[in-house]
């Protein structure tokens, strides 16, 4: 609940709580590491006004605050028990990417999608097009094709067709060579994100980690996730194969995941 400039918040007023300087952050979770309690304490405490900013970055989809609150405060618990005070990573760092996977993770178990049984004829109907026309062209059919012999706006095909189909891991291989598998998750441009959730992550989390990489690395990384470009236009532009830039790629994500 929103009271001027104050917060209040699952009973707690946010205008009271504590903030932490990160001089204190580190002494208390070498105390924390230390098995000392009350210093735990201190630091959740001290870090739930970073809770509360995460959760109002979700405000605008009509969530129960107070719930996502509290979600946030187990990815919270859960930051300062696993941290490692050995890595030169800020506590925020770390604790942000958990904090909101919490909320995510609350949001998608909680959410109930249904499908329309208009939408899931209209799917059907276009599936058996597809059939049709793959026969009769001798390849896969475009959605306009398909729209155009329904007789359907293509938006409303489209959607039907992605309401009904069944997901699949990104990491399904889909081509193997020498060795080097690509998947699915290779062939797509990364246009689906949430742009501003994830380049404010970027912002927060991934600087420091990016600037570890070799520059060959960074390349690959800033076309793939900055530029939006698939493997095959990478390997197009810098002059190698897609199946070397997957395996560059997969390297640097996996340091990338160590230092985070």
């Amino acid at each position: 609940m929103y009271n001027n400039h104050k917060v209040v918040i699952c009973g707690v007023n946010t205008a009271n709580l504590k903030v932490l300087t990160e001089k204190e952050k580190q002494d208390l979770m070498v105390r924390v590491r230390g098995g000392d309690t009350q210093a735990r304490q201190e630091m959740i405490c001290g870090n739930l006004r970073l809770v509360l900013s995460l959760v109002q970055r979700f405000a605008g989809r009509k969530e129960n605050l107070d719930d996502l609150f509290q979600v946030g405060c187990i990815g919270l618990v859960k930051a300062v028990d696993n941290f490692d005070i050995t890595k030169e990573v800020m506590f925020s760092t770390y604790a942000v990417p958990m904090i909101i996977g919490e909320m995510r993770r609350y949001l998608r178990d909680n959410a109930t999608v249904r499908i329309s049984r208009s939408v899931r004829d209209l799917a059907y109907r276009a599936l058996q097009v597809r059939e049709e026309l793959s026969a009769e062209l001798s390849r896969d059919p475009t959605p306009d094709e398909i729209a155009e012999r329904l007789g359907v706006p293509r938006q409303r095909v489209v959607a039907a067709m992605d309401a009904i189909v069944e997901p699949i891991s990104l990491y399904e291989p889909v081509f193997s060579e020498n060795g080097d598998s690509l998947y699915v998750i290779d062939q797509l441009s990364d246009t689906s994100r949430d742009a501003s959730d994830e380049s404010w992550l970027e912002n927060i989390a991934l600087r420091e980690a990016v600037a570890t990489l070799s520059p060959r690395e960074q390349n690959i990384i800033k076309l793939r996730y900055f530029k939006d470009k698939t493997q095959m236009e990478i390997a197009s532009e810098i002059g190698i194969s897609q199946a070397q830039v997957s395996r560059i790629e997969k390297a640097a994500l996996q340091k990338l995941k160590k230092q985070l």
